[in-house]
C-alpha cells in the first residue's frame, strides 16, 4: 500500500470520529435541574425585556399593592355613599312628611273650617256631616284658593259667571236636602193655631210643653191672668 493510500484512510477515520463526536454532542441529556436553569434565564430575559420600558413606573410588586389599595379606597367610598344616599332618602321623606303635615293644616283651616261654619250658620243638624258629605267638592288650586267643583272635578260657576264659594256650596246642599236642617223656629201662625179662636185667647190644651216656644207662651199665660 502507498504511502498516500495511507494518509487517505487515516483522513476518513479522523473524520469519521468526528461525525461520531458531533452526534454524541447531538444526543446529550438534560436534567431537570439544567431544564429548570434554561426556563428561568428564558422567563428572566423575556421578563426584563417585556418589563424594561415600564421601569421608570417602579417595581411590579409594588404597583400590584398599590392597585389592590387603591380597589379598597374605591369599595369603601361605594359604602360611604351608600350611607350617605340612605341619610338623603330618610331626610326626603322626612321632608315629604312635614308637607303632608303643613298641607293638612291648609286643608283644615282652608277647607274644612269654612264648611262646618257655613253648615252652623244655615242650621245644619249635624255640622261635621255636612263636611263629610261635601269635602270632597272643595278643593284647593295651586295658588292656595278653594275651589267648589263638581263630580267632574270641573270649577263650578254661578249664573253671574261668578265662582261658587263655599257658603253658596253649603247653603244649596241643605236647601236641596231639608231633613238635613233642623227645625226653623215657631212663626206667628203657630201661635194662633194654638190661640183659642179670633179672641186670641191661649188654648193651653194644644200646647206642646216640650217645645221651649210654648213653654214661653204658657208662661206668658200665666203671668197675664195673674197666676203665681
Amino acid at each position: 500500500m502507498s504511502d498516500t493510500n495511507i494518509g487517505t484512510t487515516d483522513n476518513a477515520t479522523d473524520a469519521a470520529d468526528l461525525d461520531l463526536g458531533n452526534q454524541a454532542q447531538a444526543t446529550k441529556t438534560y436534567s431537570q435541574e439544567e431544564v429548570d436553569n434554561m426556563m428561568a434565564r428564558m422567563k428572566g430575559s423575556l421578563q426584563k425585556k417585556l418589563l424594561k420600558p415600564y421601569e421608570d413606573l417602579g417595581d411590579p410588586e409594588e404597583l400590584r399593592q398599590l392597585r389592590t389599595e387603591a380597589e379598597k379606597r374605591a369599595q369603601e367610598q361605594q359604602i360611604k355613599r351608600g350611607e350617605f344616599e340612605k341619610t338623603l332618602q330618610e331626610l326626603a321623606a322626612k321632608k315629604d312628611s312635614e308637607i303632608q303635615k303643613r298641607d293638612s293644616i291648609i286643608q283644615e283651616y282652608k277647607v274644612n273650617v269654612p264648611i262646618l261654619s257655613a253648615a252652623a250658620k244655615h242650621n245644619a243638624v249635624n255640622a261635621e256631616q255636612v263636611k263629610a258629605l261635601l269635602s270632597n267638592q272643595v278643593r284647593m288650586n295651586s295658588e292656595g284658593d278653594v275651589e267648589v267643583v263638581d263630580n267632574k272635578g270641573s270649577v263650578r260657576y254661578n249664573d253671574k259667571g261668578e265662582p261658587i264659594g263655599v257658603d253658596d256650596l253649603v247653603r244649596e246642599f241643605l236647601d236641596s236636602n231639608p231633613h238635613f236642617k233642623l227645625a226653623s223656629p215657631s212663626t206667628t201662625n203657630t201661635k194662633s193655631n194654638i190661640s183659642g179662636g179670633t179672641s186670641g185667647k191661649l188654648d193651653i190644651s194644644k200646647l206642646d210643653m216640650s217645645k221651649p216656644e210654648h213653654r214661653k207662651l204658657y208662661a206668658e199665660h200665666r203671668k197675664a191672668n195673674g197666676i203665681a
